[in-house]
């Protein structure tokens, strides 16, 4: 039989829950810039945003995992969120010369400031900024987008701009949420009609966009050091399971 404090902490939880679905299937996302529209969608449930996800966001531990902690290196976050991806590299976080956490949301960055604190890593640091654009004094070791790819309206820049900040032979690690092409080249997954044509829907209410063109960019313009492709559950709809894919790329040299 459950405690009374457990029960607590699972009603809580149920709660909480429930505020991240209502944003997600019934708040009006309003804004005229890309960064106002994702305030607007993260600001009322910063606060619950981890546990969420936690359920929602298959495959970080498996990227971060994956991807070598250069002693001594920079690593960059693009669309870091909270910086919860962090504590998938535990002490690993310790060994960098520097953490940068890019975000355009100050709601979400204002959490990983708190975790960046209470953590007490004094080489991660939070920057308000667009990914598209962000720029550094010296080149970066690692530079990784944690579903954050999909929200990004300009995605193509994004990632060329990784490739700017990346030193040569330097990794990009990428994990979100993905469509197929309709003809899928050989070797990789195919996905169904319904596949293909639900999720970009239904991701597209939060002005999120699972994209068939990722997974060709990426091994088209890095040379692949790891790649994966799944499907995970999503919370609160039993059965229903959404694509995702873990890709590490190395920049040429």
């Amino acid at each position: 039989m459950q405690s009374p404090l457990a029960l607590t902490k699972d009603a809580m939880s149920i709660v909480a829950d429930l505020k991240v679905l209502y944003r997600l299937a019934f708040a009006p996302i309003r804004g005229n810039t890309h960064q106002e529209r994702l305030e607007s969608f993260y600001s009322g449930q910063a606060d619950a945003y981890d546990a969420f996800r936690k359920k929602l966001l298959h495959g970080r531990e498996e990227l971060y995992q994956a991807l070598q902690t250069p002693a001594d290196g920079v690593w960059v976050e693009m669309g870091a969120g909270t910086g919860s991806n962090l504590e998938y590299l535990g002490e690993r976080v310790r060994m960098l010369k520097q953490m940068h956490l890019v975000d355009l949301s100050p709601s979400l960055l204002r959490v990983a400031d708190e975790r960046i604190k209470k953590h007490g890593w004094t080489n991660a640091k939070t920057h308000v900024e667009d990914v598209t654009t962000f720029a550094l004094p010296e080149s970066a070791d690692v530079v990784t987008f944690s579903y954050s790819l999909t929200m990004i309206p300009d995605w193509f820049a994004a990632l060329e701009n990784a490739m700017r900040v990346l030193k040569p032979g330097g990794i990009l690690g990428v994990v979100d949420f993905y469509v197929a092409r309709k003809h899928p080249a050989a070797g990789f997954a195919k996905h169904g009609w319904c596949t293909r044509s639900f999720w970009p829907i239904w991701f597209g209410n939060d002005n999120v966009h699972p994209n068939p063109d990722h997974i060709p960019y990426l091994h088209r313009h890095f040379e692949p050091v790891y790649f994966a492709e799944h499907r995970g559950r999503v919370p609160w709809l039993p059965f229903v399971t959404a694509p995702y894919y873990v890709f590490a790329g190395r920049k040429p040299l």
